[in-house]
């Protein structure tokens, strides 16, 4: 365990050749941009940069190829995100060699039953076109219904729960492992608790997890008792409730509508000091901690900025941020899940009831 920890902790830092001169009234600093991975506990490199591909379908295929030729390495997405085939043709169209790619995908919960998890996993390797993931995630360890229906529903619209558990789930994903169709195999919104039952119940500790963190919602605990045990963080959301997607789904939390984490006038402050935006600072903020970080954008000018996103905060600048978090959690689709997500985390309160879609 001891060893695990102490992989999944270590970072490589790359240091790019451009570096940028802030000059301030008394000093003047050397703002360098670096390409940071880290080493996860099956011995992998996982960049700490990366590219999300929630949501905007028609625009994957371009983006995702124009973010790998500009430097992207890790691309991530989902099969509830209905984008795997053009994520897929933009791996293509990138011409970037697919074993310099960190690609990853998650499991969606109507197919968590033990006999459709290797099925599901050929569903999403045939659409991205590519014969391995190096990651494999379980979205949320609540399970639904199986079936074609990705939310089945009852007559009162209520979620039907699904037979079995994500430690049966889990199990079926170790055997994917020694096919050669994953690399690595972790998990998605789990709770410590969680966690702690799929280590106890089986041989695999997750090489990921990847949850919601930014500067509003920084769960320091969970993530340095994460770290402990070799498990590696990547943040979804890390510029938390930038996305309006969390001002207008169903289960749209009161809190999800304060200011925006990049508005926050430390954030910009910050950014003046290194000649970077609150954007940048923020990301910044989730790879110094040693976390990888998935923003998402479709813009040009947006992906280059995230790009010149991982360089060294000062430690008096860390600690500034840390004064921001409120605990505030905006993913949390409990009520309509059916499933008390993060129960035993920070953020779960004012849970509101409707649908994600």
């Amino acid at each position: 365990m001891i060893c695990l920890a102490a992989k999944a902790i270590r970072a490589s830092v790359f240091r790019k050749s451009v570096s940028v001169r802030v000059s301030g009234k008394s000093s003047s600093r050397t703002v360098t941009t670096r390409a940071t991975s880290y080493t996860l506990n099956t011995g992998a490199k996982i960049p700490a940069l990366g590219f999300g591909t929630f949501q905007d379908p028609d625009s994957q295929e371009e983006t995702v190829s124009r973010a790998l030729q500009k430097g992207m390495r890790l691309i991530d997405t989902a099969r509830v995100y209905n984008v795997e085939t053009q994520v897929g043709k933009g791996v293509k169209k990138s011409g970037i060699p697919r074993e310099d790619i960190f690609l990853g995908t998650k499991l969606w919960c109507n197919d968590y039953h033990p006999d459709d998890v290797e099925r599901a996993l050929d569903d999403s390797l045939r659409d991205l076109e590519t014969p391995y993931v190096d990651l494999l995630l379980m979205h949320y360890p609540c399970t639904f219904k199986r079936g074609p229906d990705r939310f089945p529903r009852d007559v009162d619209g209520r979620m039907i729960r699904g037979d079995t558990t994500y430690v049966d789930t889990w199990k079926a994903m170790e055997k994917l492992t020694k096919t050669g169709k994953v690399k690595a195999i972790g998990v998605s919104n789990f709770c410590k608790s969680e966690i702690e039952t799929l280590i106890r119940e089986s041989s695999t500790i997750p090489a990921v997890h990847q949850m919601e963190v930014h500067p509003y919602l920084q769960q320091k605990e969970f993530n340095e008792w994460l770290r402990s045990k070799g498990i590696h963080v990547v943040q979804f959301s890390p510029l938390g409730n930038m996305n309006d997607f969390y001002r207008q789904t169903g289960w749209s939390k009161e809190i999800a509508h304060m200011m925006r984490v990049i508005d926050q006038p430390i954030l910009k402050e910050i950014g003046k000091k290194y000649g970077k935006s609150p954007v940048q600072v923020v990301l910044a903020w989730g790879i110094n901690s040693g976390r990888s970080v998935i923003p998402k954008s479709v813009v040009d000018w947006q992906i280059d900025e995230n790009l010149e996103a991982d360089f060294e905060l000062e430690s008096e600048d860390m600690a500034q941020i840390a004064t921001l978090d409120a605990k505030a959690r905006f993913n949390d689709p409990s009520l309509d899940y059916e499933w008390r997500l993060y129960s035993d985390l920070e953020g779960i309160d004012g849970t509101v009831k409707g649908r994600t879609h």
